[in-house]
């Protein structure tokens, strides 16, 4: 059996590769062959995929922060379009990665009409755009959608497509990847009583240019208010760390750079997290951790989706987007400030009673998100559903 992956960006890398893993198991156990092929990154590689090409430092949000990556988009996908004329396939997985996905998915449409289709973690249009061409568009070429939030299943149902609901693969990834608190500091040889803020400013190259720099700065604030804060910064890839290290000299920051491949120890050691919005909010939720989060685009791009567009989302954060109601700090735009970023850590690290309901509401999150066994279900579907639609034998059409 072969099975082409296709995803981009750091999220994407992480996402695929316990898919790759849980999927290589599965077929261990059920003494199947399998091939993997795809887009994605180093994680998904060293998990066991053949990779096509490095998606994970390819994506943006925003209109113009996109148009750097339009020309390496293109030459990707015209590397995958023959790769697939030349090597058939059983089945394609798609994983987030919107707009790149739904081109290789209207081509492979297109053009071996029998090929099955499984979105695996669906982009988050259902929830910016529910009316809109995207979604639409997501319905149109997917045959079988796995979800991952509970009102993802119940939007996508509605579409009339085959979907079950899974949770969210970071349970497993926290169950069996995590240290307690005490073991990530005695990891990275911190002492139990220091304080410890863990700063997530970039997986994306548009957020070291418009998060980056605040959160330096305000971290240089909060440095000066509690002189015994210990700042630590996980390097989502190797490709940033050079301009982390010049911007946080520029600050007069004393941080302490930690490798992507304990980007958990370092959430677990902290005290507070000041993060980017995305998937990293959701582990540094399933790790306790408060946090405050802020994203920015654009001026042009934020005019655009703000006048033209007419976008006005209560939430950004997937920790806010599941239980529809604000429980950790969003500081978006305008509102990201060096300001308001102290104001509101010195109140999640100093503020016993908001602490104490933060953890509340995480626990609550935690129930919603599913049990723990996520990836071996997903793999379990997927392949389930390859073998059902193999009796349509596309591969033979295809060649």
């Amino acid at each position: 059996m072969r099975i082409f992956i296709s995803t981009g960006e750091v999220s994407g890398d992480l996402q695929g590769s316990l898919l790759v893993r849980a999927l290589k198991e599965q077929c261990t156990l059920q003494n199947c062959d399998l091939e993997l092929v795809g887009l994605g990154g180093e994680k998904m590689q060293a998990a066991g995929l053949t990779l096509l090409a490095n998606t994970a430092a390819i994506g943006s949000v925003g209109l113009t922060e996109s148009l750097r990556f339009i020309l390496p988009t293109w030459q990707i996908q015209q590397r995958v379009k023959g790769y697939l004329k030349e090597n058939p396939i059983d089945l394609l997985v798609l994983i987030d990665y919107m707009g790149p996905n739904l081109t290789i998915a209207n081509y492979l449409r297109r053009v071996y009409p029998d090929l099955p289709i499984v979105y695996y973690i669906a982009p988050q249009a259902w929830i910016w755009s529910p009316t809109q061409k995207e979604t639409q568009q997501i319905a149109a070429v997917t045959d079988r959608l796995l979800a991952i939030f509970p009102g993802e299943a119940e939007f996508f149902q509605g579409k009339g497509i085959d979907v079950t609901w899974v949770g969210h693969p970071l349970l497993d990834r926290i169950a069996k990847d995590a240290p307690s608190r005490d073991q990530a500091r005695q990891d990275l040889k911190l002492n139990a009583d220091q304080r410890v803020i863990t700063l997530l400013p970039a997986s994306r190259l548009q957020e070291l240019r418009y998060l980056l720099p605040v959160i330096c700065e305000a971290a240089k604030q909060l440095q000066t208010q509690l002189p015994d804060l210990t700042f630590l910064l996980p390097v989502s890839l190797a490709a940033y760390r050079e301009q982390i290290e010049t911007t946080a000299a520029q600050y007069d920051l004393s941080v302490t750079l930690i490798d992507s491949k304990d980007t958990l120890t370092a959430i677990a050691a902290a005290d507070l997290a000041i993060t980017k919005s995305g998937t990293v909010n959701l582990e540094i939720a399933l790790l306790n951790v408060p946090q405050v989060i802020l994203y920015c685009v654009s001026p042009l791009t934020i005019w655009i989706a703000r006048r033209v567009l007419k976008f006005n989302l209560p939430f950004v954060s997937p920790v806010n987007i599941v239980l529809n109601r604000n429980i950790v700090p969003e500081l978006l735009q305008e509102n990201a400030t060096a300001n308001h970023i102290v104001q509101e850590s010195l109140d999640l690290l100093l503020n016993g009673d908001r602490r104490q309901q933060l953890g509340k509401d995480y626990q609550t999150l935690r129930q919603t998100l599913g049990e723990p066994g996520v990836c071996d279900r997903a793999a379990q579907a997927i392949l389930e559903f390859a073998t059902k639609k193999a009796g349509n034998n596309p591969r033979s059409s295809q060649t």
